[in-house]
């Protein structure tokens, strides 16, 4: 793999050498813009196993998006844009990624505070003993307490439908409906009934966030992973430069797409709404802050959504440790995806115009516009590899050899 940075752009201790941009001046088979799940994934089966010659470009001085890790000067391995968890329940994607990391075992624990008390989450019986001083034993006495408090909903529609109807108006308030607010900058009964969809309710005392089959973090970080991914002599990486300004500057036959599909089209529809969050990270002069490794704050009065420390998730052992407040904000860089019905008619119209891009393929949580976990991008970027490696063994469908990427 040859690494070319731009000139403006500073060489972290995760970049490999760098290289002249006259290196490789003929074309390219496959442009990757995005150098996170989707992209490196393409990349690599691209180069790989179709023996495609790739260049992967990115904006930001790095690999891995957001996902990104890095030592700080604690020694402590970071997430310098939050929290990244990896699960999944899939044997397949497990394995692929096990090409490029070992594992470190690890399961998710998050608390919240409510008042003076420290609740798991997702809601499960620890949780209702703990904030009604009850003792409810087993996982029928916890069931008929919450279908005491449910309310029945018509329609399940919103996101307050959800919970109102699962455990009721009091549990929604407490644990659900200030940290919503935050995070998505709308009250739950105007968003989508999918986002809190993903948050289980429990009935036993499972403190863990997730139950997937596969639970684990990469041993030597994320970006030692995708660095490893993209370590192949047919990626080329371009990075801490712009698309636009890259686009016409390296002939391809072929763009991969991972950026905001509103973008790609020049915003022409209007622009999709996006939630984004900024983050503050500490160093602190002791062992451990908290008992897990997020803590969530769900009251109105509190700015930031969780607080994250990452020597639970690293299993790292020194004096200090680091922690990261998360802050939510309308502007800045684009992380979730706001799914509401209306910001869904918008992204369908910008998906109507990719369909007509034969040579482009939209891939990833922005290009899709989808509320994805990493699993599930890795998921659907080897889905979308394979459909375009059927697709160019096909002869009468394959690209001229000169042909370059259209420009709308």
């Amino acid at each position: 793999m040859t690494t070319l940075i731009a000139d403006s752009v500073a060489c972290s201790s995760h970049v490999h050498p760098i290289a002249s941009a006259g290196a490789r001046p003929e074309a390219y088979d496959v442009m990757v813009v995005g150098a996170g799940f989707a992209g490196a994934v393409m990349a690599e089966r691209l180069a790989a196993d179709a023996g495609k010659r790739v260049l992967v470009l990115d904006r930001r001085p790095h690999v891995a998006g957001n996902a990104y890790d890095r030592f700080d000067d604690a020694g402590v391995l970071i997430h310098q844009y939050g929290p990244h968890i990896f699960h999944t329940n899939s044997a397949d994607i497990f394995d692929y990624l096990s090409r490029f990391t070992a594992w470190r075992h690890y399961e998710h624990r998050v608390l919240a505070v409510v008042d003076d008390k420290l609740l798991p989450v997702p809601i499960n019986r620890t949780t209702l003993n703990r904030l009604y001083g009850l003792d409810l034993q087993t996982d029928e006495a916890a069931a008929a307490f919450l279908a005491s408090r449910a309310e029945p909903v018509d329609m399940v529609r919103t996101s307050e439908d959800v919970v109102i109807s699962a455990v009721g108006r009091e549990l929604y308030e407490t644990l659900f409906k200030g940290y919503s607010l935050k995070q998505w900058g709308l009250d739950p009964s105007e968003l989508d009934k999918s986002v809190t969809s993903r948050v289980p309710t429990r009935t036993n005392c499972d403190d863990r966030y997730f139950t997937d089959r596969f639970q684990a973090m990469p041993a030597q970080g994320f970006t030692r992973m995708f660095e490893r991914m993209l370590d192949h002599p047919n990626i080329d990486l371009l990075l801490g430069v712009d698309f636009r300004d890259a686009r016409e500057a390296h002939p391809h036959q072929h763009l991969v797409f991972t950026g905001p599909i509103d973008e790609y089209f020049g915003w022409c529809y209007g622009k999709l709404p996006y939630r984004s969050v900024r983050f503050r990270h500490e160093t602190i002069d002791a062992a451990q802050y908290q008992p897990v490794a997020v803590i969530n704050y769900p009251s109105l009065d509190v700015p930031h959504t969780r607080i994250t420390e990452y020597k639970h998730l690293t299993g790292q052992q020194c004096a200090q440790t680091s922690i990261t407040y998360e802050y939510p904000s309308a502007e800045g860089d684009p992380y979730y995806p706001i799914p509401r019905r209306e910001n869904l008619a918008l992204f369908k119209r910008y998906e109507a115009l990719a369909l007509d891009q034969s040579d482009v393929t939209f891939v990833g949580r922005l290009a899709t516009y989808r509320y994805y976990n990493m699993d599930q991008v890795v998921g659907q970027a080897l889905a979308k590899y394979r459909w375009l490696a059927s697709r160019w063994a096909k002869p009468e469908e394959r690209s001229p050899k000169t042909s370059r990427v259209r420009t709308r």
